[in-house]
């Protein structure tokens, strides 16, 4: 527990009040109610503000985050229907989205990843917190009713404009699932590195680094060499794929990768800061424009542990002229299948990355 992850509780834990201040009948509950929302709003803001000033953005975070915001304007909301402030539709509208993405990251945890909220996705909540406020204070000051209707409107827009940019932004979340496979395991089937999934990500990587005109390494330890096959299934991937190196022992990350000794001695070989330099040590010695480093615990599963970390622990960094990040996963397959998804996700960061990094060099 850290103060973003606390400040993002106490939005939860304020609910039950303000849902009893906005029907209570005493003087001034209504701008006690609205001044309480206003406060544990601004919570929302400094939450996330607080984690990356600190680096303690974490995957609880960035999985609750999300949840304390629907449920914080849609408690209020169902309680100002009930008063008569705002129509039923406009809360059908807003909980039907934010039940659409709660799905869309249930379905991205089943593959070990975490979707966090997205700039637009935060827009939508200050327009839903703003229009909230004013709803609360049109009963005590009628004349702030046409500005509720107008923030109402404005509100409504962002969240289904929002709403779709999630889906388009992660719409490979939502493909086929293989249904031959037990629950739980879901990714790239036992077929080769050309089916439909690892295609499709290996084709958007390719032409969004062709367009961008960015080449690209890679550094590889459990993977063994798959992300760079899988880039190198397409035709042309020579005009942007430049090398990579399959560093499976620390003594290759030291000489390979130039991962620092030091580095692999405190946090381990598979850490995110071991993923961060892999990725680092291919982009500087390979010269590209990105890179992805890739270290995790295949497998076997051998008592479900491997030096006291869980099997399926994967750490991908992608590293640019922006910088670099890396990613935890948590993949719940067998060794193959855990490789396999720990490949197509590289893919897709890299191709979020490219997308980025091409819009960086056109402004």
């Amino acid at each position: 527990m850290n103060i973003p992850n606390a400040l993002t509780i106490s939005r939860l834990v304020a609910i039950p009040p303000l849902m009893v201040l906005l029907v209570a009948r005493f003087p001034g509950h209504d701008q006690l109610a609205a001044g309480l929302f206003i406060v544990f709003s601004l919570t929302d803001i400094l939450d996330g503000e607080i984690a990356r000033r600190r680096e303690t953005v974490s995957d609880f975070g960035k999985f609750l985050d999300p949840l304390a915001d629907k449920l914080f304007v849609l408690s209020v909301l169902i309680v100002l229907v009930q008063e008569g402030l705002v129509a039923a539709w406009v809360v059908v509208v807003i909980f039907s989205r934010e039940l659409m993405i709660t799905i869309l990251r249930s379905v991205a945890a089943t593959q070990g990843r975490v979707i966090s909220a997205a700039p637009l996705g935060k827009t939508k909540t200050v327009m839903q917190m703003s229009a909230v406020t004013l709803l609360i204070l049109q009963r005590p000051y009628p004349i702030v009713i046409p500005l509720a209707d107008i923030a109402v409107g404005v509100a409504i827009i962002f969240t289904i404009w929002s709403g779709l940019d999630y889906l388009w932004r992660f719409r490979y979340l939502i493909g086929r699932l293989d249904t031959a496979r037990s629950p739980g395991r879901v990714g790239p089937s036992a077929g080769g590195p050309a089916d439909e999934e690892t295609g499709d990500a290996a084709r958007e990587l390719g032409d969004l680094l062709r367009k961008g005109g960015l080449s690209v390494a890679v550094a590889e330890s459990c993977t063994g060499g798959m992300v760079g096959s899988l880039i190198t299934d397409q035709p042309g991937s020579s005009a942007y794929f430049l090398g990579g190196v399959i560093a499976y022992s620390d003594q290759a990350k030291r000489d390979q990768l130039a991962v620092p000794p030091a580095l692999l001695s405190r946090m381990g070989a598979v850490s995110s800061e071991v993923a961060e330099a892999m990725a680092e040590g291919a982009r500087s010695r390979f010269g590209t424009d990105l890179a992805a480093g890739v270290t995790g615990i295949a497998g076997p599963e051998i008592d479900g542990q491997v030096s006291g970390k869980p099997v399926g622990l994967t750490y991908i960094a992608v590293s640019s002229a922006r910088g670099t990040a890396s990613h935890e996963f948590r993949f719940s397959g067998d060794r193959r299948s855990n490789r396999r998804q720990a490949a197509v996700q590289a893919l897709r960061l890299l191709a979020e990355e490219a997308r980025s990094s091409a819009r960086a060099k056109t402004a």
